[in-house]
């Protein structure tokens, strides 16, 4: 069946699967849900299902068609999986309609191998990343607890040795909502071309603002006014 208008898919081939055990994720709750279940790889058959169903589903007149790989970490698919990406868009693709890929990642796994075979296939990169070693680190960490600044700059540097075009997703909450100028002159610095940003609304622990247990800011101490213990108040992304 065919769409009558172009439509969007995230496509996670690996499940909620992470090297990172970022505090705020939300998708590692999703392992979860299957119960029993430790493989969540996507195989060969199913890829080049996927991929030829996504194509033509899309209605005739769309100008291009866009995968947009996600996770867990897709990266830790490996590069051999993503060859049989392009192997099957190739295999699918319409005369004249052009295929767009997209990566985001936490970077941290990225290597030669990966430079060059994003840079020949022109992936669009995104690096998951919430600004200084200072800032970063209080949230995004590996499974031992460790921060991940230092490795996901690594990986930068080797999306940079490549010329490979990368932006930026940051996750705004409580603890860095509030340094938004250093974090601008930190992805600039870095050579991100363009920036996204998300604010965190927790769905649990919910309080009011007098009963949370340390210091918060001023602006959040007003009478009424539930947050998240890491969320972003609603003045601090507003202003």
């Amino acid at each position: 069946m065919r769409a009558s208008v172009p439509f969007h898919v995230m496509t996670k081939p690996i499940g909620p699967i992470c090297n990172l055990d970022c505090s705020y994720c939300f998708y590692l709750e999703k392992e979860e849900l299957f119960e029993g279940k430790s493989n969540f790889r996507m195989d060969e058959e199913q890829l080049e299902r996927y991929i030829r169903q996504y194509i033509e589903g899309q209605p005739l007149n769309t100008p291009e068609i866009t995968f947009a790989f996600q996770g867990g970490e897709p990266t830790l698919m490996g590069v051999k999986f993503f060859k049989k990406v392009m192997e099957f868009e190739k295999k699918y693709a319409r005369p004249g309609v052009p295929v767009i890929n997209a990566l985001q990642t936490n970077a941290t796994l990225l290597d030669d191998e990966w430079g060059e075979f994003l840079k020949e296939n022109d992936f669009l990169v995104g690096v998951s990343v919430d600004g200084p070693e200072a800032i970063h680190d209080i949230h995004r960490y590996d499974k031992q607890g460790k921060g991940s600044f230092h490795e996901v700059m690594r990986g930068i540097k080797v999306l940079q040795k490549h010329k490979v075009e990368f932006n930026t997703l940051t996750v705004v909450h409580h603890d860095n909502a509030d340094h938004a100028v250093e974090i601008y002159d930190f992805l600039k610095s870095i050579g991100s071309t363009y920036f996204q940003f998300i604010p965190i609304v927790e769905h649990d622990q919910i309080l009011q603002a007098k009963n949370i247990q340390r210091p918060i800011l001023p602006i959040l101490q007003d009478d009424g006014k539930k947050i998240g213990v890491r969320s972003v108040h609603p003045d601090q992304w507003g202003t």
